[in-house]
């Protein structure tokens, strides 16, 4: 059995405690894991697109793709940016010119559902004009019965 002597020189003062208490830094962590959780599901798209209806399978991508965006309005965004329709082939030639090895890069295009077949067929048409052949339309997947 051992006893604790209080010595000479520890009288009249407290010993300091050797134990640290995690549970407030593991409560601030989980708060944080929860906030990080529920933003990051937002923080992926960029323009609000009300997106048509698939069956199809996710693709695997090897390096970050192009996003090009048409919204309900028929207004254009390429990575989030609003692009005027007169402009869009010198921005797609640049997209084109900046491709490494001579590999288009991947193009994502999302399209409202409720704007006219012409206008998507237009954006298609300049991306095919600038050697940009690589183009996936992206859908909302619906889950099987």
């Amino acid at each position: 059995m051992a006893i604790n002597l209080p010595s000479q020189r520890a009288r009249g003062r407290r010993t300091p405690m050797a134990e640290i208490n995690v549970t407030p830094m593991v409560d601030v962590m989980l708060v944080l894991l929860i906030i990080f959780m529920v933003t990051a599901p937002l923080l992926t798209a960029g323009v609000p697109v009300n997106l048509p209806d698939s069956r199809a399978k996710p693709l695997d991508q090897d390096q970050k793709p192009v996003q090009i965006a048409l919204d309900e309005q028929g207004r254009l965004f390429v990575n989030d940016d609003e692009v005027n329709q007169a402009i869009l082939p010198d921005v797609l030639g640049q997209i084109a010119a900046k491709a490494p090895d001579g590999k288009p890069p991947e193009i994502y295009l999302r399209a409202d559902r409720g704007l006219a077949y012409g206008k998507v067929m237009r954006v298609m048409g300049e991306l095919n004009r600038a050697g940009l052949n690589r183009v996936a339309l992206v859908t909302v997947g619906k889950e099987k019965p």
